[in-house]
């Protein structure tokens, strides 16, 4: 019996061409796993809503939690959307590139979709120290999300081959940069305004090495943090949410999916999620499409019904928190 180890394909020595070729595979909304110092990541473009939709579709992860945007330094952290205090650049400037996350406020104009965000007005952001990560950011030269790249509820992958193992498809390329560092995820804080920082997740920098940069005892989370590791507190509309509609009222606005068309008035406006029936698509719109019709207040939103498989199990249960009072 052969005792040899049958090396995945898709597994690369992330030399130059290697990364050219991960690279190409980002922009082209393909996703790529790559090593950093804590983990194994499964990154997307973190502008990209279908890129993204990928992500989760992927690793079969449940509801769209936050995800982080891996940066090169904090001036890329700034230039995607993060806002920055003194307390989270302190931070930074202590333990980037390295295994600590920051969640602060992020602008208006923030470059990471909202689905990476799953509509919160945060941003999780971190600057990875592993060389290959580094590279790979740099030659980007943009934000990408990545959370662990295994199936969601698995262990998370420390070696390339973990991940060959766990993820058999929907992976482009994964970059070999060896075992781990670290291996467990970064530390997850909390910069935000009005509030102490506080540790939304323990990992690869400790409490103690936190305090001592911010000269603070540290808070513990809250319902108004959320960040990656945690139940998210789903962006709500004002507007109340109707779900499964088949109609529309005179005030209302259409939420639609697929081909069918409301019965009853025309309502004040119409969008729809994806009108072929793609859940990769409806996802990657969910978030901007509920806050463009919330915008324009009407007496409710009218939400088709949206099949509860594949991606459509993290869609309903969005809608589902959103219709929540």
């Amino acid at each position: 019996m052969s005792t040899e180890t049958t090396v995945s394909p898709k597994i690369l020595t992330p030399d130059t061409n290697a990364i050219g070729k991960a690279v190409w595979a980002l922009a082209s909304g393909e996703l790529v796993a790559f090593p950093t110092e804590t983990v194994y990541g499964l990154g997307a473009d973190a502008r990209n809503g279908r890129a993204i939709a990928s992500i989760y579709e992927t690793k079969g992860r449940p509801s769209f939690n936050p995800l982080i945007a891996h940066v090169t330094g904090i001036d890329a952290a700034r230039e995607a959307g993060g806002m920055f205090d003194e307390r989270a650049v302190k931070l930074a400037k202590a333990f980037w590139p390295g295994p600590l996350t920051l969640v602060v406020p992020c602008t208006a104009d923030c470059a990471v979709h909202e689905l990476a965000r799953a509509g919160l007005d945060t941003l999780a952001l971190r600057a990875p120290a592993h060389p290959v990560a580094q590279k790979l950011l740099d030659e980007f030269g943009a934000p990408v999300v990545a959370p662990s790249a295994n199936k969601s509820g698995h262990v998370s992958p420390t070696r390339a081959e973990h991940v060959a193992s766990d993820l058999t498809e929907g992976v482009s390329i994964i970059l070999d940069g060896g075992p781990t560092e670290v291996g467990v995820e970064s530390t997850v804080v909390a910069c935000l305004p009005g509030e102490p920082v506080r540790l939304l997740r323990p990992g690869g920098v400790t409490r103690e090495e936190i305090e001592r940069v911010t000269g603070e005892v540290l808070g513990e989370a809250s319902e108004a943090v959320q960040s990656p590791g945690m139940l998210a507190q789903h962006y709500a509309p004002r507007a109340a949410v109707r779900l499964n509609a088949t109609e529309i009222a005179g005030g209302e606005a259409w939420l639609g999916f697929g081909e069918i068309a409301p019965l009853g008035g025309r309502g004040i406006a119409h969008l729809n999620l994806s009108p072929t029936g793609d859940l990769a698509e409806a996802a990657a719109n969910l978030f901007a499409y509920l806050r463009e019709l919330d915008a324009l207040a009407p007496t409710a939103i009218a939400v088709a019904a949206v099949p509860d498989t594949g991606l459509g199990e993290a869609i309903n249960d969005r809608l589902r928190r959103a219709a929540t009072r």
